[in-house]
């Protein structure tokens, strides 16, 4: 007899304790949790070098240009466009973008060097005849590197950013024809000792004798991402509270993504003082990437701030990041994402619709649709997308898609009565169900523009009798055999349903009729829906459309007995 005991469940071995958990900052005053974001940042883009380098295949000078041209258009003042002594690829394009007279005049250009005197020479010189251009400077900091990858003390790290500080001040002496800006990084900051990264910081200061007026730029990256992002904030809040000459200084973010908070990181660094955010288009760069400019810039425009980027066609630029990485962005990606605005769900779609009917009520422009936080419009996305239809769709769903692509508004007893349709559908197809499926299962189930009709109308005319009922008289085809009818009522439609009875047998009694136009102008057309019961107490449906009226209405009463006789 077999053993049905379920076997004991093997664990792995626990590795948690080969780490320790990130030390918190004494900061009990700390400031930044009551703070808000105001107003945009400055932005540097590093696209064109972080973004490049941790691609398969490097940008080549096409795409690169291409990419330097999209970061202008979208708005980018500040672009780090490469590494110039990486190599002569590297140099040779950001030499050639400089003469090229391409960079607008309000766009400063940076290169990143480390601080060794060759590179920091390459760098200029790859900036020759430039109007204004940033030198960026760094060298790692923190203790790891100091211990592990060079072997040096504090001292010895500290002298080799401010040898590198003394070697750009003597650049920027022999090339007086370029406004000349700095930055510095002491890269690994996010894993170092605050008061050591203060340290070197104002030793490169002390160098460069910035001022207000012509600060240097400081640059704190979370290298690699090592704590969670409230720990990031007290460190730069700590930073900007005891840096020397605070008031000489930009402080500036680089985020990385490793433990998934790197735009985080860079919000709450914002509210602790940080004053310029650095980052990817759609967050491309090295392990999991960089803070994303496009999430950080569209959080705060869903906050009433102007990031002062322009995202307003925003698969354009996708379609440019996508080509020049050669990397997709995520259907999920904030904002970007192919799904990020459409709703499956039935209660989702369900509250969508009924915000976008509040919006058009509205005597504002405040946007309030649920499970949409910005309106897709505003990044140059249609609205037929927001609902799609699958499986775990409701009625909301396939309304607002009939609603979107043939102008169809159902009532709502019929939205329920339709539902079923295309539960029925989508559960055979087991996919989402198009625009064009939903429109097909509709005409199907209510006998709308198909030929395979029981009852077809061919012609009529009405006429009022003398005792004011209405005469129905026309041609309808049943079963593709025409046949001459009349009947009488109080009405159009009445008269109708007195004709389908007397010629036919069926007996269907009014419940509900609606009715409204389809388009506007000379070319509108009508759409009629009829609510009916049948003898048995069943509740039949009808739609007709035409380009008149009182035909949509007689459509609509051939088609709730199409139903009636199936």
């Amino acid at each position: 007899m077999t053993d049905q005991t379920p076997s004991a469940v093997r664990r792995m071995p626990d590795p948690s304790g080969k780490y320790a958990p990130f030390p918190p900052i004494d900061l009990p005053d700390r400031q930044w949790p009551s703070q808000r974001i105001a107003q945009p940042p400055r932005w540097l883009s590093t696209d064109l070098r972080d973004g490049n380098q941790a691609i398969v295949d490097p940008m080549d000078a096409v795409k690169k240009n291409r990419f330097f041209d999209l970061l202008v258009e979208v708005g980018l003042k500040e672009i780090e466009v490469g590494f110039p002594s990486a190599g002569a690829t590297e140099f040779d394009f950001i030499s050639g973008l400089v003469k090229s007279g391409r960079i607008p005049d309000d766009v400063m250009v940076q290169v990143l060097t480390q601080s060794r005197e060759d590179l920091i020479r390459t760098s200029f010189a790859s900036l020759d005849s430039a109007r204004a251009a940033i030198v960026h400077l760094y060298n790692a900091v923190s203790p790891a590197w100091r211990e592990i990858v060079f072997g040096m003390t504090r001292d010895e790290v500290r002298g080799i950013a401010v040898r590198g500080a003394e070697v750009m001040a003597d650049e920027t002496e022999k090339r007086p024809n370029t406004d000349w800006h700095f930055q510095y990084s002491p890269e690994t900051f996010s894993t170092a000792e605050l008061d050591f990264s203060i340290e070197v910081c104002a030793a490169v200061m002390e160098v460069l004798q910035p001022t207000a007026e012509r600060p240097i730029i400081l640059n704190l990256p979370a290298t690699v991402e090592a704590a969670t992002p409230n720990i990031y904030a007290d460190q730069i809040e700590y930073f900007c509270r005891n840096l020397p000459n605070r008031e000489r200084a930009v402080i500036s973010l680089h985020t990385h993504n490793d433990r998934g908070t790197g735009v985080a990181a860079a919000e709450l660094g914002l509210m602790a003082g940080a004053d310029r955010i650095e980052g990817c288009l759609f967050g491309n760069g090295e392990r999991t990437g960089n803070c994303c400019l496009v999430t950080v810039a569209l959080n705060m425009y869903t906050q009433g701030i102007d990031p002062r980027l322009d995202f307003s066609d925003i698969d354009r630029v996708i379609e440019t990041v996508e080509y020049c990485n050669q990397l997709p962005v995520h259907e999920r990606h904030p904002y970007g994402g192919d799904l990020v605005f459409t709703a499956f769900s039935g209660s989702h779609q369900d509250a969508i619709k009924k915000g976008f009917a509040a919006q058009e009520q509205q005597n504002d422009e405040r946007w309030r649709v649920p499970y949409l936080p910005i309106d897709p419009a505003d990044l140059g996305r249609t609205y037929e997308a927001v609902i799609r239809v699958n499986s775990q769709s409701g009625k909301g769903g396939f309304a607002w898609v009939l609603e979107q692509d043939q102008g169809l508004k159902l009532p709502k007893r019929m939205q329920a009565d339709f539902s079923r349709h295309v539960q029925a559908l989508a559960d055979s197809q087991s996919r989402e169900l198009g625009a064009a499926d939903i429109w097909e299962a509709f005409r199907e189930a209510y006998h709308v523009q198909t030929e395979n009709k029981h009852f077809q109308l061919v012609d009529y005319e009405e006429r009022r009798a003398a005792d004011g009922s209405r005469l129905f008289t026309g041609t309808i085809e049943v079963d593709g055999e025409s046949q001459s009818v009349s009947g009488r009522g109080n009405g159009l439609i009445s008269s109708v349903l007195s004709t389908i009875e007397d010629a036919f047998g069926l007996s269907l009694e009014v419940a509900d009729y609606t009715e409204h136009a389809l388009g506007t102008g000379r070319d509108a057309r009508a759409a009629a829906y009829l609510e009916c019961r049948d003898a048995d107490g069943r509740t039949i449906w009808g739609v007709g459309i035409d380009e008149d009226v009182a035909t949509a209405s007689v459509r609509a009463v051939l088609s709730a007995a199409n139903s009636a006789a199936a």
